[in-house]
């Protein structure tokens, strides 16, 4: 089972890829975690991935592509993946689909004002790494972690402003990409996978019932 997952930031994307991963025991590959990853490591990369994230723009496709594709090829993938928010370009979805088949592209679909209270809500403790929401998911303490009752803080990336140009840049780039996967046509013998659109203002538990739904049919 090979998928790719697609939405805008805040769709839920993270929470789904896990769930279908767990359901098919097949690895989630976010490309969040493979950027933070990039970015911890302290490498010239990463140093560079840190100010293009921070100034809420994309990684450009080249370096993208060039860390997905590694990932790939690590033993844990033989059997499948889910690849969570990749390709978020055409260029990308061509590379990748080069060399690699997909059998279903699952598409979430949520209004930018949800999306915008979503990301502007949340709050994070950097050391951990651990993230609350102040409408969702609120820390007992309002502004510290639960944990360790240090300071919470909002990143620069989840400010509203900076979700705005996210967003506007995330729909421009995209949108050919949902299209592309609309009228896909077959490369050299690649398999056509299958565009599943679905509703994401909706509770977790209905939209992975649905996504279940759209690949079993």
């Amino acid at each position: 089972m090979r998928l790719i997952l697609l939405g805008c930031p805040g769709a839920g994307k993270g929470t789904q890829a896990k769930l279908i991963a767990e359901k098919y025991h097949i690895p989630q590959i976010s490309t969040g975690d493979i950027l933070r990853s990039a970015i911890q490591q302290h490498t010239p990369l990463g140093e560079k991935v840190k100010e293009i994230v921070e100034s809420g723009r994309l990684v450009p496709d080249e370096i993208v592509i060039q860390l997905v594709k590694n990932r790939l090829k690590q033993a844990d993938c033989e059997r499948g993946f889910l690849l969570d928010g990749f390709p978020r370009t055409v260029v990308q979805a061509q590379a990748l689909h080069c060399d690699t088949a997909i059998d279903y592209v699952i598409d979430i679909d949520v209004p930018e004002n949800e999306l915008i209270k979503r990301l502007s809500g949340r709050r994070t403790h950097l050391a951990s790494g651990r993230t609350y929401h102040i409408l969702y998911h609120p820390p007992v303490v309002p502004n510290q972690d639960d944990v360790t009752g240090e300071p919470l803080v909002q990143r620069l990336d989840d400010q509203e402003e900076t979700i705005k140009k996210r967003l506007a840049v995330y729909q421009q780039e995209t949108q050919p990409l949902r299209e592309y996967y609309q009228h896909f046509k077959e490369i050299e013998g690649i398999r056509k996978p299958t565009y599943i659109k679905v509703n994401g203002y909706a509770s977790v538990e209905e939209i992975h019932h649905n996504i279940l739904q759209g690949i079993s049919t």
